[in-house]
């Protein structure tokens, strides 16, 4: 299989151009690049550096005032190495090198009165053109989830900032090879803005054809990952691809610093599928019955910590 991850412009396929390469991609790999988003560097860097200030400078009292008292809701700062993808997924028990900042459409914790307003800009920008994303996907593999398409992608989506810290010799590839495990996405599609490593260091890798393979950051183009909600929905004909974060080797610590800004266009709780698709498509999870809803999913996932998934 061919490994190129491709590139697809957001206007052509609104146009109804590139379906069947489109299509192709959706079963095979998951994951594309996309161009004439209407997303700009603008966006992502007035929303990167208000967060990256946060983190650097707020004090310790600040970051306990927008810390959620539930680790499960995905809202407010997350400490550095607060958070186990590793334990979540059973793939280990090593942390995520990463401090983290979130928010939803509700519920959020703000720091200051301008960030909310940055962070709103940001959010609904980031939300309008996931939706979009998301309808060109349902519209290639001709799937109508129940209650409409616009009823489905208006929903509750999770933003989220990570900053991966220059990684100390204790994380290197030679100690513990991941600042994050393998997962797939438990949302339909996942929006990323990557920053690079100043050293040239490449972190974010994808699974194609049981090998990964990097995912450079491209500052004109927005990445996207299709997530296991997308495979349901289609039944099927949409991959969900796992993907995780390496750690640099020694050689390579200094620069190995970057930023992810990713965004989750998560179902509503309601959403319902077939527990049976599920397992053939080869998520792993321990509920029982023909059917169950999302909300259902996330919630086992929290409290069993044994699905092969991450929310």
């Amino acid at each position: 299989m061919d490994t190129v991850v491709p590139v697809f412009s957001l206007p052509s396929l609104q146009s109804g151009l590139h379906q069947e390469e489109f299509r192709r991609c959706l079963a095979e790999k998951g994951v594309f690049f996309l161009s004439d988003s209407g997303l700009t560097e603008a966006d992502h860097k007035s929303s990167r550096d208000i967060a990256i200030d946060f983190f650097e400078h707020g004090t310790e009292e600040q970051k306990q005032a927008v810390t959620a008292a539930d680790p499960t809701i995905r809202r407010g700062f997350t400490g550095l190495e607060s958070e186990s993808t590793a334990k979540v997924t059973d793939n280990g028990s090593y942390t995520d090198y990463s401090m983290c900042y979130s928010m939803g459409t509700s519920g959020n914790l703000f720091p200051t009165a301008e960030f909310k307003d940055i962070w709103t800009g940001y959010f609904d920008r980031m939300y309008e053109v996931s939706r979009e994303v998301a309808r060109q996907v349902l519209k290639t593999t001709g799937s109508r989830p129940d209650g409409g398409v616009e009823a489905f992608v208006d929903c509750e989506p999770v933003l989220r900032f990570r900053h991966f810290p220059e990684v100390p010799e204790h994380r290197s590839a030679e100690e513990e090879p991941l600042r994050m495990a393998p997962h797939y996405d438990l949302s339909t599609v996942t929006l990323i803005q990557q920053t690079p490593c100043a050293n040239g260091f490449v972190s974010l890798q994808v699974e194609i054809d049981g090998a990964f393979v990097d995912l450079p950051a491209r500052p004109d183009l927005v990445l996207v990952f299709c997530g296991a909600v997308a495979t349901l929905a289609t039944g099927g004909q949409v991959k969900a691809p796992r993907h995780h974060v390496a750690a640099p080797g020694r050689d390579m610590l200094s620069g190995s610093g970057r930023t992810s800004s990713v965004f989750f266009l998560r179902p509503n709780p309601d959403f319902t599928f077939s527990v049976p698709l599920a397992r053939k498509c080869g998520f792993d999870i321990s509920l029982d019955g023909a059917t169950a809803t999302f909300q259902d999913w996330i919630a086992g996932n929290y409290v069993n910590l044994r699905t092969k998934t991450t929310a």
